[in-house]
């Protein structure tokens, strides 16, 4: 499969063309046209829903720029817990792990290349960049209500895990950091 780049923000409105201001909140919707991929992103103001065909969208906000973003966790810490969520056919597991998917396919960690049915069941077959493996990732079909609280959910987690991870560097700087996926007796939205 040949690689498509998807372009930048343009910092205004697709659909009004109104300049997006620090602090706007406005939705990113990608769509495939042609032979690749168009980002289009849209205020809040004139939000309608994503478009028939949108391949995702997802809700953001202007960011300040002066400031700088501050890296919680480390990439590969991101890649091993969307690889240990592959084992588990548990429903709340399995929605954690698509909206993981979500977040790699921005940070262009994981590729998209097709999508198959298996009876009422949607999968999304990407391919890990990192090592070039192919996963199947069940698409729960969530609304896109569950999608942001679940973007929280996996962000404090993430961020707990980020604490307690520079909270043992400073106790012991040579201690050896070890990701795992939530375990049987973890609580997971749903």
């Amino acid at each position: 499969m040949a690689e498509y780049e998807i372009s930048r923000a343009t910092g205004k409105c697709a659909t009004c063309a109104r300049p997006l201001e620090v602090g706007d909140v406005f939705y990113t919707v990608v769509v495939a046209e042609g032979e690749g991929f168009v980002r289009h992103d849209i205020g809040a103001e004139c939000w309608q829903g994503p478009p028939a065909g949108a391949l995702c969208h997802f809700r953001t906000r202007v960011p300040e720029r002066e400031k700088k973003r501050k890296v919680l966790v480390d990439d590969s810490i991101l890649v091993d817990f969307f690889r240990r969520l592959s084992e588990t056919d548990e429903a709340g597991k399995e929605r954690f792990r698509f909206v993981l998917s979500l977040i790699l396919l921005r940070k262009r960690l994981l590729k998209y290349e097709q999508t198959t049915r298996d009876g009422d069941r949607e999968y999304w077959h990407m391919r890990l960049m990192p090592d070039k493996t192919q996963h199947r990732v069940v698409n729960p079909g969530l609304e896109e209500s569950q999608i942001e609280g679940l973007m929280v959910e996996l962000g404090s987690i993430l961020e707990g895990f980020a604490a307690d991870v520079a909270e043992n560097a400073a106790e012991d700087p040579g201690a050896e950091v070890n990701a795992s996926a939530p375990g049987e007796d973890d609580t997971v939205a749903t």
